[in-house]
């Protein structure tokens, strides 16, 4: 059945889409947040940082669906996994 998944690793993993951030990347950021309060600053004055890459659209597993990704979707994709 084709889903879409809220992680980046799914669609990675065979999943069709995702619509979310990469969850790598968010524990990376986390960390990068933990060092920096370790180092003495205050959390109120870290920036709030935003995902900047969304939907990966997996062609492999819509061709073994046999589902068609719009082209408009495709395009919009930060990644397309062949």
């Amino acid at each position: 059945m084709p889903a879409i998944y809220e992680w980046h690793e799914f669609a990675n993993a065979g999943g069709l889409i995702s619509y979310g951030l990469s969850l790598a990347n968010a524990c990376r950021q986390t960390g990068a947040y933990a060092g920096r309060i370790l180092k003495g600053e205050k959390p109120s004055d870290l920036p709030v940082v935003q995902p900047t890459k969304f939907d990966p659209v997996n062609q492999q597993t819509a061709r073994t669906l046999g589902v068609t990704v719009p082209e408009t979707l495709q395009v919009s994709a930060d990644e397309v996994i062949e």
